[in-house]
């Protein structure tokens, strides 16, 4: 099948602005759009640049902006796509160069949540058990991939980049939730902040774009009503 790439090019050594690049190809309607973008580095264009790791929708480093909606190059095909697929950065980050985004600011606000498991206790002889409920508690938010789909698609962070952001909140909910942790509330004093939960607004675009298909909005709303009603500080 006949496609056309429309690819948005920027590199600050040479341009003032981003602008738009157009790649016809002929591609399968089974190949990825990160084949695609293969396709055009390795045989049109070498300068394009983009970040890809595993192929598999598993590292997340290739997520961007497809057809105006976040998600990963390596678990798009082709053939649902269309005829002219446009192509973009994540939206809300600085641009490195082309499609590839400056995650330094995404990857602070994650370790300010303490993302790791916490327990003052001595350690035990054998490992802390936990009951097939209580792992169901958070087993949805162990998904996430740290793609930051669901940040850059949040409005709340466009107009606020000092917004903990959603992939954020999704990960202190794995560990508050996790019945061995004792940090829960280390964390919730840092969510409880006009820049953290609260900043959300219900939006629920970073639902739609996780890759995982994690019910975020819904992992937000969880922390929300443990701030309000079960906290114990």
């Amino acid at each position: 099948m006949n496609v056309t790439l429309r690819i948005q090019r920027f590199n600050p050594e040479t341009d003032s602005k981003p602008h738009w690049e157009e790649y016809p190809l002929d591609v399968e309607p089974s190949d990825r759009l990160l084949d695609a973008l293969h396709e055009v580095k390795w045989h049109h264009d070498g300068t394009l640049a983009f970040r890809r790791s595993c192929a598999h929708g598993i590292c997340g480093s290739d997520a961007m902006t497809i057809n105006n909606v976040n998600r990963l190059a390596c678990k798009v095909l082709m053939g649902d796509l269309g005829a002219r697929v446009t192509v973009e950065p994540l939206r809300g980050f600085r641009i490195v160069k082309d499609l590839v985004v400056d995650m330094e600011p995404f990857f602070e606000k994650y370790r300010s949540i303490k993302p790791y498991f916490i327990n003052y206790d001595p350690d035990p002889p054998t490992e802390r058990y936990q009951s097939q409920e209580e792992r169901e508690r958070y087993d949805d938010t162990t998904k996430c991939i740290l793609c930051a789909a669901c940040t850059s698609s949040c409005p709340s962070y466009w107009g606020n980049r000092e917004f903990l952001g959603p992939a954020t909140i999704v990960q202190a909910h794995r560990f508050i939730f996790d019945s061995r942790d004792q940090g829960a509330n280390e964390r919730l004093e840092v969510l409880n902040d006009r820049d953290g939960v609260w900043r959300c607004r219900t939006i629920f675009n970073c639902t739609g774009a996780c890759p995982r298909e994690i019910k975020v909005t819904q992992a937000i709303g969880e922390v929300k009503k443990l701030l309000l009603f079960n906290r114990m500080v």
